[in-house]
């Protein structure tokens, strides 16, 4: 509850497919309200900026953007200009923007990097609590995934009273498993990319706790058949929307969050997949993935 997402999409024929994606970890002012968090780096071959200040000080002081690999440093101006002028940071001299990626490029004139400050403020005024926009929007909008088209996707559990939620950027590749079974008429020929991983709770936890947190997302990356091959860039941020004032949870006492978080990012993935749509760019169309077999499979509606 609290935290709102937004997305500026920038679809031009079949030269842009991109976009950036704003997570606002609350409605008021980042840098004033700063909030526990916590950076878990499965594998670093990306491009996050704001990584070091937000592993070594354990604080999210901005909102997070996602966007396409060469659009990073733009949105991350994009998004300082935001932060500066909000009431009560006149006198600020430093601030930790964070930004990440992964690559659009297969899809979108990535050299092209059409995105600036006013994708970036368009996106934050977009941004709802209400239900989130998913599939080929924002910074999915030119994702692949499995080889088949990727895009933003979103899920969530209750564990012990609490939410945990997370939000994902697909752009990776490997075999395609859904509920442990695998995909094999469903098989894409795509081992590469990275993802994006986003995950927020109201449960009360430290930078410890979040830690240990966002490593148990990649267990939810791995059920869906991801190959983590040598060029991914695949990153989960964690952070808590209690701040700073309540007891954090420890030790055992996390286990049901760890499954939750696992559980939401499986989900999540293949909510980014089941809602994409097929999409030609740079003379490559990305297929959405067929879901009659998953229908099929698992005793859904054939439609």
């Amino acid at each position: 509850p609290g935290v709102a997402v937004g997305h500026a999409t920038l679809h031009e024929g079949e030269r842009l497919h991109t976009g950036v994606t704003v997570v606002l970890p609350h409605r008021g002012n980042p840098f004033r309200r700063k909030l526990p968090a916590a950076l878990c780096v499965q594998n670093g071959f990306g491009k996050l900026v704001g990584a070091t200040q937000l592993a070594e000080l354990c604080e999210l002081e901005s909102p997070i953007a996602l966007c396409g690999t060469l659009n990073v440093h733009r949105v991350a101006d994009g998004l300082l200009d935001w932060l500066l002028a909000l009431p009560g940071n006149e006198q600020v001299r430093s601030a930790n923007v964070v930004v990440g990626e992964t690559n659009d490029g297969r899809l979108s004139d990535i050299r092209a990097r059409p995105l600036g400050t006013e994708h970036v403020a368009a996106a934050i005024a977009s941004a709802s609590t209400g239900d989130v926009e998913v599939g080929a929007v924002g910074a999915g909008a030119g994702t692949v995934c499995f080889g088949y088209k990727g895009g933003i996707g979103t899920s969530s559990r209750l564990a012990a009273g609490h939410t945990v939620g997370v939000f994902v950027q697909t752009n990776f590749g490997g075999r395609l498993v859904v509920d442990g079974a695998p995909m094999s008429e469903l098989v894409g020929e795509d081992h590469d990319g990275s993802c994006m991983i986003v995950v927020a709770t109201d449960a009360p936890m430290d930078q410890r706790g979040l830690e240990r947190l966002a490593r148990r997302a990649f267990a939810g990356m791995a059920r869906t058949g991801a190959s983590f091959s040598h060029g991914s860039g695949d990153y989960a941020i964690a952070f808590s929307t209690v701040g700073f004032g309540e007891a954090p949870l420890r030790g055992g006492a996390l286990s049901p969050w760890f499954v939750a978080v696992a559980d939401a990012t499986e989900q999540a993935i293949l909510d980014s997949l089941c809602a994409a749509t097929t999409t030609t760019g740079q003379g490559r169309t990305a297929r959405a993935l067929p879901l009659g077999p998953l229908r099929r499979r698992f005793g859904g509606e054939e439609r």
